[in-house]
């Protein structure tokens, strides 16, 4: 069960029909996971959280200004305490001290891709915080604590977005920026060479890196995924698309 990294770009994502969102309903109906780790760039914490319960989520709709179809959307899927204490116990084992939250809902970080992979909602899913301040290479150490999780039948996700700079999209442009594309591209060749000292120095040596990313959180999902992956292996490019310009759709198995 390789672990993912998806974008999850807009909140319209839910009720698009286009092509990432059917790439998204392939990628689902492929695989059979027992569970769903995911973590969320929407959801940040000092400490790394996990949400632990086994009852159904409530769906959280952290953005405003959408049509009113979006907020009608719901995901009713379960979470699993024993899951939850899986990981946590993976990660204490590696080192990151976690906290356990019983109430939050999923929010639109997980949901909005969930909802096309997962449509029946039959999968428990345990939902897991980011720290954007912490480094490249502790994110990285945070996955490589749960690449047992593979062995298990269990998903990783990190969800996030490579290209994220809201103030730079182009609305109703379909070709991308240059620079867009050439972030993605660097990002792309240091993963397949196995590079992850130049990755980790990604702030210094990549093209266009504060333009691509301005604050982290939507990039460090990335690392986890990436650390919680088979390192033996040539990370997969499974979609790459744009959308407004910027926003980049950059999807990878590890």
């Amino acid at each position: 069960m390789n672990p993912l990294f998806l974008a999850h770009g807009s909140p319209m994502l839910a009720i698009e029909q286009n092509e990432y969102s059917r790439f998204l309903q392939q990628t689902g109906a492929s695989i059979k996971p027992d569970a769903i780790v995911i973590f969320t760039a929407h959801w940040e914490t000092d400490t790394v959280t996990i949400s632990s319960k086994d009852d159904e989520y409530e769906t959280i709709y952290d953005f405003y200004g959408f049509p009113d179809e979006l907020y009608q959307v719901k995901y009713p899927a379960k979470g699993s305490t024993e899951v939850a204490a899986l990981v946590g116990r993976l990660l204490e084992d590696g080192g990151f001290p976690v906290q356990f939250d019983r109430y939050r809902g999923l929010d639109h970080g997980s949901w909005t891709m969930l909802k096309h992979m997962f449509p029946k909602a039959d999968v428990p899913v345990v939902q897991v915080s980011v720290n954007p301040f912490r480094s490249p290479e502790e994110q990285y150490r945070i996955g490589e604590a749960l690449r047992s999780l593979s062995g298990r039948n269990i998903l990783v996700i990190g969800s996030g977005v490579t290209v994220h700079n809201l103030r730079a999209v182009k609305w109703g442009q379909r070709e991308p920026e240059q620079w867009a594309v050439e972030f993605d591209d660097w990002l792309i060749e240091k993963m397949n060479a196995h590079d992850t000292k130049s990755l980790f120095d990604y702030e210094r040596l990549a093209p266009h890196a504060k333009m691509a990313v301005p604050r982290a959180e939507h990039f460090v999902p990335l690392y986890i995924a990436l650390g919680s992956g088979d390192p033996s292996k040539m990370p997969q490019i499974i979609h790459r698309s744009y959308q407004f310009g910027t926003l980049s759709n950059l999807s990878l198995r590890f």
